[in-house]
């Protein structure tokens, strides 16, 4: 009895001491994988670790650093078998092929980047600042540039620039010296400057500019009216989805691909409004053909002043579940 008075001690201990970290460890996992579902079932096996592990934590560093330690390791750990997580764009340059539906690509040769639900991660609302930082470290873009770093040079980075830890303070998480997390940064820093296009200065998803935009791509889609989109993106915008390896650029090409081969009939789709990386967002069904509004996937924006710049779609049913919506909805 009194063993197990004591274990429940300790185990509300431990989530007293590791609990208020869950959030962040989340998007750190997924800044490292790609993936909400994985980030989700690697931050569970970090807290397994860690309870198996507490009794033997000495603190002689801060819980939050040991337990980046525990998580980083299991994400290396993980990422050593896998394929790197991309989107179409880190595939090829846009499509300048004949006019034809996008095709699949074959089951199986790529793993596809995933979106986050903001909600996963959010910090607290009455802390702004942080707020940002967190979007900001999660946007699509970044999380795609990021998995074509080596896992060892993406880990660096994102506890050095995106989490403001030491070299030290690294060195020690990742088990090595300070003079290979230099190294490592700066090898990192100049890859992904290679990777990154210029950074684009994207609006808050709470800005009313967003919104309109998100509102107007919703719109478009929900009136199969391809004028809409002429007013929501700008005139060098890109589409993307996945699992479609072709991705277009320029405002004429999305249009004329979506009005050929997607938009269909006034009623064929319906979107409800989301945030997903810190950008607008929203979860898409489509008209199945027994006239039901089923599942279809989730769509990202990236909003701007002068206009929607990029528009990444995931065909993946699974997804809207992951961002808590109905797989069915009613009209």
């Amino acid at each position: 009895m009194a063993s197990t008075v004591r274990e429940a001690e300790d185990q509300n201990r431990f989530a007293a001491d590791t609990e208020r970290f869950r959030r962040e460890l989340l998007a750190h996992c997924y800044r490292m994988v790609g993936s909400a579902q994985d980030a989700e079932d690697l931050v569970q096996e970090t807290y397994l670790r860690a309870w198996r592990s507490y009794a033997g934590f000495e603190g002689r560093a801060s819980i939050r650093s040991w337990l980046y330690k525990i998580a980083t390791n299991v994400c290396l750990t993980a990422l050593e078998p896998r394929r790197i997580r991309v989107l179409p764009s880190g595939l090829a340059g846009p499509y300048e092929g004949p006019d034809r539906p996008p095709s699949h690509g074959a089951p199986g040769e790529v793993s596809w980047l995933e979106p986050l639900p903001d909600r996963w991660i959010a910090p607290a609302a009455d802390d702004p600042a942080a707020v940002v930082v967190a979007r900001e470290s999660v946007r699509l873009a970044l999380i795609a540039s990021l998995q074509h770093l080596p896992a060892r040079q993406r880990a660096i980075l994102i506890l050095r620039e995106v989490l403001a830890f030491s070299a030290a303070e690294t060195a020690e998480i990742l088990g090595t010296t300070t003079a290979a997390v230099k190294s490592g940064l700066q090898r990192a820093r100049a890859r992904l400057g290679e990777l990154e296009s210029a950074p684009e200065d994207l609006l808050e998803p709470t800005d009313q500019r967003a919104r309109a935009l998100l509102d107007g791509y919703i719109a478009a889609f929900e009136s199969s009216d391809a004028s809409l989109l002429e007013q929501v993106l700008r005139t060098d915008a890109t589409l993307e989805a996945t699992p479609f390896p072709e991705w277009y650029a320029g405002r004429v090409n999305c249009i004329h691909l979506l009005d050929s081969y997607v938009l269909g009939a006034p009623g064929d789709w319906q979107m409800i409004a989301t945030t997903a990386n810190g950008q607008p967002a929203a979860a898409v069904y489509k008209r199945d053909t027994d006239g039901a509004l089923r599942a279809h996937g989730i769509v990202v924006l990236a909003p701007t002043a002068t206009g929607v710049s990029r528009v990444v779609e995931f065909h993946d049913p699974a997804l809207v579940a992951l961002f808590g919506f109905p797989g069915l909805l009613a009209d």
